[in-house]
């Protein structure tokens, strides 16, 4: 929560991944799916703006989160409830004169697809879906789901602007847990490998566990043809022991390239790397554990590898 307080997107993020599933089961009790979604985002902007306001010692993190939750449904519901005042009118005129507030059928059409929209991107970067899963998810064809995603990342830049569309490439990769600066070369940073994960042609490549590896732990490498840059992000890793750390490497024919170094909190980590290299698809991934000041070729133990 300090870090929430000092504007640190990752640890919002954290928070995110932590309770959003749990803030939206106990609105959709009492709301439609779709104003569910929207508390769940009114909530954590509230975390986000009042974080300063979080005392340790008056309660938890999470019933902190839940009171906020609580007092936002009881305002919706509140809000519903409200009858309006009623107004003579008996030839008409004063009704004729008020726009209509439920939308027509060109406005509805327009709202579906913009929920659609970003139901693929929360399910491509909070959830960290491939494209595949988020297709499956949403019974889509693998086309039609890569088209929303990829449509909805642009439409944020084309109606958002630069500096707008800057924000919104570092909440989405802080909801991959990947963490910000506020140097304009890290922005560009953020938004090459933004445009990487979200492109049509981008290669996901889950790297699975090695024997002596517990069965959920993962990594997924994101690439693509022609681009020097990839996306590495860290599922389910137990703790690194004492004095080592997890070093993920990319190999084209027989050289090791180091593509960076994590200490994954609660088992899951991202990180960008980018190098020349990258350009090319590799022949073989691997994450290992390696002294925590890092190597310069992988000598330690195998945790998760991919081949083809």
């Amino acid at each position: 929560m300090r870090q929430v307080a000092d504007g640190s997107a990752e640890a919002l993020g954290l928070l995110h991944r932590r309770f959003a599933r749990l803030i939206f089961g106990m609105a959709v009790q009492s709301l439609d799916r779709a104003a569910a979604e929207d508390l769940v985002q009114e909530v954590f902007l509230a975390v986000w703006r009042n974080a300063r306001r979080f005392d340790p010692e008056r309660g938890t993190v999470r019933a902190w989160v839940l009171q906020i939750t609580h007092f936002r449904l009881l305002n919706e519901l509140r809000r519903r409830s409200r009858q309006p005042e009623v107004v003579p009118d008996p030839d008409g005129l004063v009704l004729a004169d008020l726009p209509a507030r439920d939308p027509g059928p060109a406005e509805a059409t327009w709202d579906r697809h913009r929920r659609a929209v970003l139901k693929a991107l929360s399910l491509a970067f909070i959830d960290d879906l491939t494209h595949e899963q988020v297709a499956a998810e949403l019974g889509l064809p693998l086309g039609t789901a890569k088209t929303r995603i990829r449509a909805g990342l642009l439409k944020l830049r084309s109606t958002l602007g630069s500096q707008w569309a800057a924000l919104v490439a570092i909440c989405l990769l802080a909801a991959l847990g990947i963490r910000y600066r506020s140097e304009h070369a890290t922005l560009a940073r953020y938004d090459r490998a933004l445009s990487l994960v979200t492109a049509s042609d981008s290669v996901n490549l889950r790297l699975g566990p090695v024997p002596g590896t517990p069965e959920a732990t993962h990594a997924r490498y994101r690439g693509r043809p022609g681009v020097g840059i990839a996306v590495v992000t860290f599922s389910e890793f137990p703790p690194a022991p004492a004095g080592q750390i997890y070093q993920a490497w990319a190999r084209h024919g027989a050289t090791w390239t180091s593509l960076g170094t994590v200490l994954p909190a609660t088992g899951g980590a991202r990180l960008i790397a980018e190098s020349p290299v990258l350009a090319t698809l590799p022949d073989a991934l691997e994450v290992t554990l390696e002294p925590r000041t890092g190597t310069a070729a992988p000598s330690g133990r195998v945790v998760v590898a991919w081949a083809p």
